[in-house]
C-alpha cells in the first residue's frame, strides 16, 4: 500500500499523563508468555477497553503451544501481529492466517469457541491483543471476524513519522476499521527519527499510549519502552502531542466510554452476574457454534 503524506493536525490543549503502567508478566493459553498491560483493575478507567496483552519472543518455547480452543462472549478482540504467523479457526467454520503486520478483528458477540495456533516453529513472534467491550445491546450479536492483511491497513506520513491507521482516523485518513458506538482509535506510530506527532482526540474519550520501541515524551514526561501512559481526561483538551528524540514505535489507542456495568469472569464479559451464569450454561450446552 502507498503511504499518503499529510499535514500535521493542530492540537492547542494537549493531554498530560495521569499515570504510567509497567504491565504484569503472565502466561495465557497453553503457556504463551506475555505482558498484561491493561489489567482488569483498569477496565473502568479505560472503558471501553478491557485488556491489552503484549507478546514478543524469539524463543519458540515461549509461544509454540499457542492458544487452543477457548470461548468468548460479549466483546471484541483485536489482534495485531508485528511479526510471526498465527492460524485462527472457530466454531462457526471460519479460518484465517494472521501474519506480519496484519490484524484480526473478531466480534465474539453471543459466543464463539476459537483457537489461535502458531504456524512457525522458530523465529520471532510479536504482537498485541486488545479487548474492546461491546455495548449491552450488541453483546448477543452474531459472531463475526475479519482478517485485515498488512497491505490493507492505510498508512500516513506526517514529517518523519509513519502512522498505520488500524481503526478510527488520523489527519483525515480513515482507518481499516470503524465502530459507531465506542469509536475506537488505534494507531501504530513509527518515529523514524526526532519528530513530533500531534493527534486530535475527543475530550470525552479515554486514551492511552503504549511504547514498544524506544521512548517518547508526552509534554515534559518521558514514557519508556514497554510502558503504558494513561492520558489524563480534561474537558478542555483537544488531543495529544507525542515527541521523540530518535526512532520509536508507539500505539495510541482511544475510545468513547460505554459507562455500563462490567461483569467479567475469564473469557466472558457481560453486564450482570446472571448474564455470566447464562454464558457458562450456554457454553456447557454447546451453544457457542454453528448448529
Amino acid at each position: 500500500m502507498s503511504t499518503a503524506t499529510l499535514q500535521s493536525e493542530r492540537v492547542d490543549h494537549p493531554r498530560s499523563i495521569e499515570r504510567l503502567v509497567a504491565g504484569m508478566p503472565t502466561s495465557d493459553g497453553a503457556g504463551v508468555k506475555l505482558t498484561r498491560v491493561l489489567t482488569q483493575d483498569l477496565q473502568r478507567r479505560l472503558d471501553p477497553f478491557l485488556m491489552l496483552d503484549a507478546f514478543g519472543s524469539d524463543e519458540a518455547d515461549d509461544y509454540i503451544r499457542g492458544f487452543p480452543d477457548h470461548p468468548h462472549r460479549g466483546f471484541e478482540t483485536v489482534t495485531y501481529m508485528i511479526a510471526g504467523r498465527m492460524r485462527h479457526r472457530d466454531s462457526y467454520g471460519h479460518e484465517g492466517l494472521l501474519q506480519n503486520g496484519g490484524v484480526q478483528w473478531m466480534t465474539a458477540g453471543r459466543g464463539v469457541v476459537h483457537s489461535e495456533l502458531p504456524e512457525q516453529e522458530a523465529g520471532r513472534m510479536e504482537g498485541f491483543q486488545l479487548w474492546l467491550n461491546l455495548p449491552s445491546r450488541d453483546k448477543m450479536t452474531q459472531p463475526w471476524y475479519r482478517d485485515i492483511q498488512s497491505e490493507e491497513i492505510p498508512e500516513a506520513r506526517v514529517g518523519d513519522v509513519r502512522v498505520r491507521v488500524i481503526a478510527g482516523s488520523t489527519h483525515g485518513m480513515e482507518g481499516a476499521m470503524q465502530r459507531a458506538v465506542t469509536e475506537p482509535l488505534y494507531l501504530d506510530i513509527h518515529f523514524e527519527g526526532p519528530d513530533i506527532f500531534r493527534q486530535s482526540l475527543p475530550a470525552a474519550a479515554n486514551a492511552f499510549v503504549y511504547v514498544y520501541r524506544g521512548n517518547v515524551r508526552v509534554g515534559d514526561e518521558a514514557v519508556g519502552e514497554q510502558r503504558m501512559a494513561i492520558l489524563r481526561n480534561d474537558p478542555d483538551s483537544d488531543g495529544v502531542v507525542l515527541q521523540s528524540d530518535g526512532p520509536a514505535r508507539v500505539l495510541l489507542i482511544a475510545g468513547m466510554p460505554l459507562r455500563e456495568p462490567i461483569a467479567q469472569h475469564g473469557p466472558f464479559v457481560m453486564n450482570t452476574r446472571q448474564e455470566l451464569i447464562q454464558a457458562f450454561e450456554d457454553f456447557q450446552a454447546g451453544m457457542f457454534g454453528a448448529s
